[in-house]
């Protein structure tokens, strides 16, 4: 049992006291990192009077926040006590294929599985794990299974700024405090087949409308990940311009000043909160409206602003403003020039390319190493976030508008009747890696395929 968490407050993720080391340290050699985790029923208190049952990592909502760097040999010896078969896909990292999570390599209740990869040169970021047993996704992710992962970077440019860490988080739960899980032919059954699930209640870090401390002058760095299976949050923190700074992949090469940030379902978004305020002022980060609907399925509330967590202001004097230097890391160019094909992905409702999920088929074959642009268009009235495992990818355009500034990406949302295109390198590891809209029922429905990476000479990969 754990005490009431609304208005708590904030507390950035428990980081597994096995990878409490010096990350700041020169590395002398790679490190090698045991991590247990261990899916199980848990009963915990997430709405005032209630105690609910979920699962959970090694009983935490959310899982334990894991912490590597860059070189690290990681080993996460799992466990999965639930009643049903579950993995854990390690959304945005590149590693082999065995470790990847996906559905090809379920783990049946009570048995064990390690995932063994290494930590690669240049991806220092904001992850997550979770969930991705095929046609369960949405379910497990629902009933509390996720948890944010950090990569560090010896030579981060950031170091030293106070540092938070927002998980962001929807769920709806019945009279009784129990996750409200509807039939699928039920009504509301309905509605999230076709619009995605959203909750009414918003967790960050698993509390409600939590609150950070800052002193005026100060900057702290907020890394963000939305966990959510198809809300989109549109960051604004009022009076306040936000210096955004990285998205899924990482830092960008220079800091974008903004007034705010739209954060679709599995990406992340790393900004600077600068405190510009005066002590004692209080101001509230919301999520300011963003239609992603089609219009039969458009909740009745969806223009109405929602609070997140309070930014409290201390009322110590304001404190000298952090230097924050101009070029933060440089992001190299994939050519597109050494592109040996173009994909084009058409995304309807329920389907890519018209068809629906098979794990027997194969949707596209490409070469370990080759280059290759992808375009997702998508002909339905309502945005769909793209997901492609296992390769990070920088976008070229939106609606044939380029992008202002390159990113590593994993994750890209394409709006209503529109189109995106990006570029991506099939770097490392031969195997096969799903693509799939992250809006979780559209992906438990079928909405998903299959990329085949094989290396020159050899037999697609196995499972």
């Amino acid at each position: 049992m754990v005490p009431n968490r609304r208005a708590m407050p904030l507390r950035c993720g428990l980081v597994l006291c096995v990878l409490m080391v010096l990350w700041a340290a020169p590395i002398l050699a790679q490190r090698r990192i045991e991590v247990t985790l261990t899916a199980a029923p848990a009963r915990l208190s997430l709405v005032p009077g209630a105690t609910t049952e979920l699962f959970a990592y090694n009983g935490r909502f959310p899982g334990p926040t894991l912490e590597f760097r860059e070189g690290d040999r990681v080993t996460v010896h799992f466990r999965n006590d639930l009643p049903e078969p579950t993995t854990i896909h390690w959304h945005g990292l590149n590693l082999p294929f065995a470790a990847d999570g996906s559905p090809f390599h379920p783990v049946a209740p009570g048995e064990t599985y390690d995932y063994v990869f290494t930590i690669q040169p240049g991806t220092a970021g904001t992850y997550w794990y979770h969930p991705h047993p095929h046609h369960r996704t949405g379910y497990q992710i629902a009933k509390g299974l996720y948890g944010a992962v950090i990569v560090r970077a010896t030579d981060d440019p950031l170091r030293g700024l106070p540092e938070k860490l927002l998980v962001i988080s929807d769920n709806r739960f019945a009279a009784d405090g129990s996750i409200d899980l509807p039939a699928s032919l039920t009504p509301t059954g309905i509605a999230d087949r076709e619009n995605g699930r959203e909750g009414d209640v918003i967790f960050v870090n698993g509390a409600v409308m939590p609150t950070i401390a800052i002193r005026a002058g100060e900057v702290q760095r907020w890394r963000v990940i939305n966990a959510s299976a198809a809300r989109v949050y549109r960051l604004a923190l009022p009076g306040h311009k936000l210096l955004h700074v990285g998205s899924d992949g990482g830092l960008f090469e220079r800091p974008v000043e903004v007034e705010e940030l739209v954060v679709a379902n599995a990406e992340r978004v790393e900004f600077l909160v600068r405190g510009t305020g005066s002590p004692g002022d209080r101001v509230v980060l919301q999520a300011l409206p963003y239609d992603r609907y089609i219009p039969q399925t458009r909740p009745a509330t969806w223009n109405q602003p929602r609070e997140l967590l309070a930014l409290q202001y201390t009322t110590k004097s304001p404190k000298r403003a952090a230097s924050i230097p101009a070029v933060l890391r440089h992001v190299p160019v994939l050519d597109t020039t050494q592109a040996t094909a173009r994909r084009l992905m058409v995304l309807t409702q329920g389907m890519i390319n018209g068809q629906l999920m098979d794990p027997d088929r194969i949707d596209v074959a490409a070469i370990l190493d080759a280059t290759e642009i992808w375009e997702i268009e998508n002909l339905v009235g309502m945005d769909h976030p793209f997901h492609l495992h296992g390769f990070q990818f920088q976008v070229l355009d939106r609606n044939g508008v380029p992008e202002p500034f390159r990113s590593w990406k994993d994750v890209v949302n394409v709006p209503k009747h529109g189109t995106a295109r990006f570029i991506v390198r099939y770097a490392n590891f031969p195997g096969k890696w799903m693509f799939h809209c992250h809006i979780l029922d559209h992906e438990d429905h079928g909405m998903m395929g299959i990329l085949d990476v094989s290396v020159p000479g050899q037999r697609s990969a196995k499972r």
